[in-house]
């Protein structure tokens, strides 16, 4: 497992760009989507982290938490993505939970990059995520382990 510490928003867009370089090359020839779950504690940087992502996809609209509207999504126009899903489960209890967002048909596009806060809350943490981030804070250090 790897593991990085950001003091600073821009430390945390340079791990996004680490961490996307490494998925790229890793899970680059998919037949579905690639599901990524983003575990821990509220304020512990998962949105923050989304949001470094989708700078480095491209993205130049405001991307923001899903907290409410528990998902939303980004169209990209460069690489091997062409979507950014970002879920945010907080709010969810169960995985049917998620059917009403078309989840089969989100994790069957090859294009779709699923990012997807509080997985284990509806029950993806040991179902179908190809990745795994753990976020935690610590005296004001953000720490990000990659599994």
């Amino acid at each position: 497992m790897k593991s990085y510490t950001s003091h600073s928003l821009d430390e945390t867009h340079d791990i996004a760009g680490q961490w996307l370089t490494d998925i790229s090359a890793k899970y680059g020839e998919r037949d579905e989507a690639l599901v990524v779950g983003l575990s821990g504690h509220l304020g512990a940087g998962k949105t923050a982290f989304v949001k470094a992502v989708a700078k480095h996809l491209g993205i130049s609209g405001d991307v923001t938490s899903p907290t409410f509207v528990i998902m939303k999504l980004y169209d990209i126009s460069q690489g091997q993505w062409k979507r950014l899903v970002h879920i945010d489960a907080y709010r969810l209890e169960r995985r049917e939970e998620l059917e009403v967002l078309k989840w089969e048909q989100l994790i069957a596009d090859r294009h779709n990059l699923i990012l997807i806060e509080w997985p284990e809350n509806v029950g993806l943490k040991e179902f179908v995520l190809h990745a795994q981030l753990s976020f935690e804070i610590k005296e004001g250090v953000h720490r990000i382990s990659v599994q």
